[in-house]
């Protein structure tokens, strides 16, 4: 991890919350009820999946017991709140400062009614960001621009043989398999369970 003036920071989430952000801002109303590589979700179930997550995350990320961090994320079909539109982006911001303090990534936290290392967590919320903001943007035709530093750290997670990953991202389905040679971005969503050519309808 950098430092700055001997400063370890926090993890940088950054960048694949923005790249959500304008993914979010594009999308129309009438796109809400179209297919996405999730099968059991609609794109508007997966917009609330996404705000569900964000404030889990942002809560595991100071250490808050209670209901946004104890729900695990099957227990029931996303809702979409009327104002999700005003509501998401700021939220997205709260996630990327939360995860800035250096303190989020000591100890243990709780997200999704699993307890993990802070480190982990951290590593899972930017994970859920990039994972979901491709099927965001496939979903809706948009164009899709993940930083590389966070495909990096996706694809290390999300690598079989690792380490145990037996916890939190139990969720994923099994890898699909890609060329050799794939770009980095089909690799880590290969390794997500989709198929990096889904396409609505397809």
């Amino acid at each position: 991890m950098e430092t700055n003036n001997g400063i370890t920071p926090g993890l940088d989430l950054a960048p694949a919350a923005r790249q959500l952000q304008e993914l979010i801002g594009s999308v129309g109303d009438g796109q809400l009820d179209g297919p996405t590589p999730c099968p059991d979700y609609a794109v508007r179930e997966l917009l609330g999946h996404v705000l569900g997550l964000t404030v889990a995350f942002r809560d595991a990320a100071h250490k808050k017991s209670g209901p946004t961090t104890d729900t695990p994320p099957t227990s029931a079909l996303p809702v979409l709140p009327a104002d999700w539109r005003t509501a998401l982006p700021p939220l997205l911001d709260e996630l990327v400062e939360a995860w800035r303090s250096p303190a989020a990534l000591e100890g243990m936290t709780r997200a999704g009614g699993v307890d993990l290392p802070g480190q982990v967590a951290g590593m899972v919320a930017r994970n859920e960001l990039v994972v979901h903001g491709w099927d965001l943007a496939r979903s809706t035709g948009q164009e899709f621009r993940a930083d590389e530093a966070s495909l990096r750290s996706s694809e290390a997670m999300l690598t079989p043989g690792d380490d145990d990953r037996s916890g939190p991202d139990a969720i994923f389905g099994p890898p699909v398999p890609v060329p050799a040679g794939a770009p980095l971005v089909d690799r880590v969503i290969a390794l997500s369970g989709r198929r990096p050519d889904w396409r609505p309808g397809g």
